[in-house]
């Protein structure tokens, strides 16, 4: 029950669908002889989304996110760093091509960075997460395994987990797998770390954030262009969204 309500808040408590339900709304206003209202209601609605596909708002809601935890810094002493867990994201499996080509852009981050994890500790062992919530499709966990192997990564080194669903599911499975108070090297998006670290501390392990796929650029000329609305800034708008309201969800998932 919470899970499906948990869905259907991520997918309608965003811009372009609430543009939608507002827009239809105030369709309804004005024929309805309330003109100006309507006519009131429409333009928040449209001011709203025009908002949300702002850089400078989307790039305000989004750093907070991203900046939490600072890149991996490694010294070369971390003998104690076991295992890697990369989390799951997504793919198009009917996708022709490798198994690299057919992940989707944060899963591309998340595994190169675990890949590239295993070669700065190769004492230490893969561990990739991610179930599919759609009937039928395979779980991201395989296209990661079957892109490991794809990049030289032998069975011995991988672990599969192809079952967890969400970022609370993936913590208490990573749990099972290890002792409680463990200390894995954590990968996901930059924006996603925040939630994904508060999961699995709840769950009584003690990860070490590895984030990667940032997609805030600090630097940025703040020329005209910035201001335009994009699809991209939109995109990260809500992005963002979905992590606060995933982080207000948290004391229901533990």
């Amino acid at each position: 029950m919470f899970s499906n309500l948990k869905e259907l808040i991520a997918v309608y408590a965003m811009p372009l669908p609430l543009f939608v339900i507002f827009l239809g709304l105030a369709a309804l206003l004005f024929f309805s002889g309330r003109r100006r209202g309507g006519f009131g209601l429409g333009a928040l609605a449209t001011v709203m989304l025009l908002l949300a596909a702002c850089s400078p708002l989307a790039d305000r809601l989004l750093e907070p996110l991203e900046s939490r935890y600072p890149p991996l810094r490694i010294s070369g002493d971390e003998t104690w760093v076991e295992t890697i867990v990369v989390l799951g994201g997504g793919w198009q499996p009917e996708r022709g091509g490798s198994s690299l080509s057919r992940l989707n852009e944060s899963s591309l981050f998340r595994l190169t960075e675990g890949l590239k994890l295993m070669q700065d500790f190769p004492q230490a062992r893969l561990v990739v997460s991610g179930g599919s919530r759609r009937e039928g499709m395979p779980p991201v966990a395989e296209a990661y395994a079957q892109a490991a192997a794809e990049l030289g990564v032998s069975a011995v080194e991988l672990v599969v987990l192809d079952w967890p669903t969400d970022t609370a599911s993936e913590a208490r499975a990573v749990r099972d797998l290890l002792d409680r108070g463990s200390r894995p090297l954590l990968v996901t998006s930059a924006s996603h770390m925040p939630r994904a670290m508060a999961h699995f501390r709840a769950v009584g392990l003690d990860p070490v954030a590895a984030p990667t796929h940032r997609l805030v650029n600090p630097g940025v000329a703040w020329n005209l262009a910035y201001w335009l609305p994009t699809s991209q800034a939109l995109s990260k708008t809500e992005r963002a969204l979905h992590e606060y309201m995933g982080l207000a969800a948290l004391v229901w998932e533990h």
